[in-house]
């Protein structure tokens, strides 16, 4: 435990991490490395609650012609199936866990409801917080943020495709810049796009700070929560 620099954390992963160099779907291989991870650091101690994406498989905003409602609909089941499969993946490696959906299907899951999940997490059991928020137009790393204030995690851990906060695509851009540390006003000013701008505002006004770091490396997951310095951090 004196290892760890935060007891009780929110972990959010993109669903395109997911998928690994395939680019679609989930690549089982990938989700092991990170599972690994995870469990690690759970045996370390720490509190985890989850967030994960649904991009591998479908994004609302890519339903052009589909009315908005539905795709983000179809965007929320699809962070089911990768809360299912990290559950499966968790659960292999003898880690309690329980995958709880802001839109219930009790057949598969545990609907959401804040104190059972301040429960699990005290028991030690991992939480992953599936369906978003439960609402059309509003993006997982909101939910993230949302499901960090209500558990009193003391940081969101943000799993990206890329190292860190750029000044820039550095995709497209040789020449971006990585930030180091910023502001959330800084970060909202500059109108960057690591994190959603309402995930941004809402961790602002509710002192939430976010660890934006690459998943290309999985032991990265280990450094956050020992508190090392990786990626960006946003306070």
């Amino acid at each position: 435990m004196s290892e760890l620099k935060y007891k009780r954390v929110m972990l959010k992963i993109s669903g395109e991490a997911l998928a690994g160099d395939k680019g679609h779907g989930i690549d089982t291989d990938t989700v092991n490395e990170i599972c690994e991870r995870i469990s690690i650091v759970h045996k370390m101690g720490a509190e985890i609650a989850i967030v994960v994406g649904g991009g591998n498989f479908w994004r609302g905003r890519s339903g052009k012609g589909m009315d908005r409602t539905t795709a983000d609909h179809m965007g929320m089941l699809a962070t089911v199936i990768n809360s299912l499969g990290l559950q499966d993946a968790l659960e292999s490696r003898d880690i309690p866990v329980r995958v709880q959906t802001a839109i219930e299907m009790r057949q598969i899951a545990e609907p959401y409801v804040r104190r059972k999940a301040v429960r699990h997490l005290e028991k030690k059991r991992i939480v992953i917080f599936a369906c978003g928020m439960g609402n059309p137009y509003f993006s997982t790393d909101t939910a993230a943020a949302l499901r960090a204030a209500e558990i009193d995690a003391e940081i969101i851990l943000m799993a990206k495709n890329v190292d860190g906060v750029y000044d820039s695509d550095p995709s497209k851009n040789v020449n971006a810049v990585k930030y180091d540390k910023l502001s959330y006003q800084e970060y909202l000013n500059k109108g960057l796009c690591a994190l959603d701008l309402t995930a941004a505002s809402f961790c602002k006004d509710n002192a939430i700070p976010t660890l934006v770091f690459g998943l290309n490396d999985p032991d990265n997951i280990i450094r956050a929560v020992k508190g090392e310095e990786i990626g960006t951090t946003i306070y």
